[in-house]
This record gives structure tokens, C-alpha cells and sequence, in this order.
């Protein structure tokens, strides 16, 4: 089996779609079809279904895929081994969130570029379970999840640090000068936040669905942030997301304690061999999170 063609299979096992592969991987539709028909060939079963435009995995392709994510990983090891340097190189895709690319991540990004120029990162900005996938499946190498649960099918999983949440609102919003707050007083309190998917966002929409309207979705943190301080309502996000704006007396952080805890990770598929310079920014992040306020 050539590692050429694994890659093939790999990448249309993840897209489930032929034309898709051949896009990302740069080929002609014609040359991954020629290139699944001929792994197929050589192990003497089909490997996708064909159901008219659309394609599945058969169950030889279901237990293909484990082997093939391995001795990608064993190629990828024994080039690094071969081509070691004094110098860590290569690429890392990391798949991550908003709240912790701006928040907590930046002293992490600024140590590589400066000590370790040829390691290439390439940041990808999913959420829990769309990273989760795409660590299961290969296409990233290491992922960020803040998830109130700790373990995961398939990857291993390192806990770097609770995160803390804040209830914020502006200086003027009718509930700014309680000195305690249940979920029941938050009855008819306008919600803002982030996308669906994001996991403080839903654990607090299911906390406060039975009194509480919609929320009002403004997307990204910032934007959120500027609509509390307008006074459209409250919103729950990271501590360190609104730290600069409490601070200043722009937001304040009304008397709610979430019921829940969430805990930044770092995470990656279980059984994957790190190269070198992964294990080197697995190290690193694991110092500057837990580091940081």
C-alpha cells in the first residue's frame, strides 16, 4: 500500500465526497478516483459505497482508516527522525476557539514565532464538536476545547486550567446593584451571546430556558461585549474575556454563580505518536495557559 494513496483515502474518508478531495488535495477528480480504485484493487475489497452522488465508507473502509491514520503518523515520525535538526520544525494545525486564540493563546503564539520560527502554525477556528472530529480524523494535530467534561472518545486529554465565567451587564442595567442573583431572578432578562455551539453560551441558555427569552446572538465576544455595555441585556462569557472592561467600570459582573465549570484542554487523538515539535508546543502550552491570570 502506498502512502501516497493513503493520504487519498484518508482525505476522501473525511469529506465523503470525491470532488471535494480532489479540490483540497490539489488533484483532478479523475487521478482520486484512479487512486481509490487502485488501493482498492490491491487489497481486494471496496472501500466506499457508491449511493448515486453521495459515498460512504464500507465496513473494510470503517477498519482501513485506524491502520491508515497510523502509518501516516509513523511516516511523519520517521521523516522528522531521519531530518532531525537542532532547530524544531514543521507544521501544526490547531484547532481552537475565539475566546482562547485572543484571550489565551497569544503568549503562546508570540513564544514560537520568536524561539521557534520554523514551526508553521495554522490555527483553525472551530468549536467542541467540530474540533473533536477533525482530531479523531487527523486533520488537526492538536485541538483547544473548553468543555465542562474532561474526557473524550479517542483522544487523550490534557487539562490545563478551569476557566472562570462572568455574568456581565452594563453599569446602568436594572439588575447592576443586586447583591445576589438566582436563575429564577433572571426571568425576562434579555440574553446576549456568542453562536450557538459555544459551550458557556449553551450551558447557560439550557440553565435559564425555563425562565428566560431567546437569545439575542451578536456572534463574536466583542461584539457581544459592546452590546452589553449598550445596555441591550446581560451576557455570561470567559472572566478573562471581559477582565480589561470590568477593570475600566465599562461592564460590571452581576452576584450569579454558574452552576457548571468548564476547563480549557488541550487535546489529540489517542494513540498518535507527537512529533518532536508537537510535543514541544503540547509543553509550552501547558506552562503559558496554566501561567497565565
Amino acid at each position: 500500500m502506498e502512502l501516497r494513496l493513503l493520504a487519498t483515502f484518508e482525505k476522501v474518508a473525511d469529506v465523503l465526497s470525491f470532488t471535494r478531495a480532489a479540490t483540497e488535495l490539489g488533484y483532478a477528480q479523475s487521478s482520486v478516483t484512479a487512486q481509490i480504485r487502485s488501493l482498492e484493487s490491491s487489497l481486494g475489497v471496496d472501500l466506499f459505497e457508491r449511493l448515486g452522488s453521495r459515498i460512504r465508507l464500507t465496513e473494510a473502509g470503517e477498519r482501513l482508516l485506524p491502520y491508515a491514520h497510523r502509518m501516516r503518523d509513523l511516516a511523519e515520525e520517521a521523516r522528522t527522525a531521519v531530518a532531525a535538526t537542532a532547530e524544531p520544525s514543521g507544521p501544526i494545525a490547531v484547532g481552537t476557539m475565539e475566546s482562547l486564540t485572543s484571550y489565551r493563546l497569544p503568549p503562546l503564539l508570540e513564544y514560537f514565532h520568536h524561539r521557534y520560527p520554523k514551526v508553521r502554525l495554522t490555527l483553525r477556528p472551530t468549536l467542541g464538536d467540530e474540533t473533536r472530529k477533525a482530531l479523531r480524523q487527523g486533520t488537526y494535530d492538536v485541538g483547544f476545547l473548553m468543555e465542562p467534561e474532561t474526557e473524550h472518545e479517542g483522544l487523550e486529554t490534557e487539562v490545563l486550567a478551569p476557566e472562570p465565567l462572568a455574568l456581565v451587564a452594563s453599569p446602568g442595567h436594572a439588575l447592576a446593584t443586586r447583591t445576589s442573583l438566582t436563575s429564577a431572578d433572571l426571568a425576562g432578562t434579555q440574553l446576549l451571546g456568542t453562536e450557538p455551539g459555544c459551550p458557556y453560551r449553551d450551558l447557560f441558555e439550557a440553565e435559564l430556558r425555563e425562565w428566560a427569552p431567546p437569545f439575542m446572538e451578536f456572534g463574536t465576544i466583542e461584539a457581544t461585549k459592546r452590546g452589553v455595555a449598550a445596555g441591550l441585556g446581560v451576557a455570561l462569557l470567559p472572566r478573562v474575556t471581559v477582565a480589561e472592561e470590568l477593570e475600566s467600570g465599562v461592564l460590571v459582573e452581576l452576584p450569579w454563580e454558574a452552576p457548571f465549570t468548564l476547563f480549557t484542554q488541550l487535546a489529540w487523538r489517542r494513540g498518535k505518536r507527537l512529533p518532536a515539535h508537537v510535543r514541544l508546543f503540547v509543553e509550552q502550552a501547558r506552562r503559558l495557559v496554566r501561567e497565565s491570570p
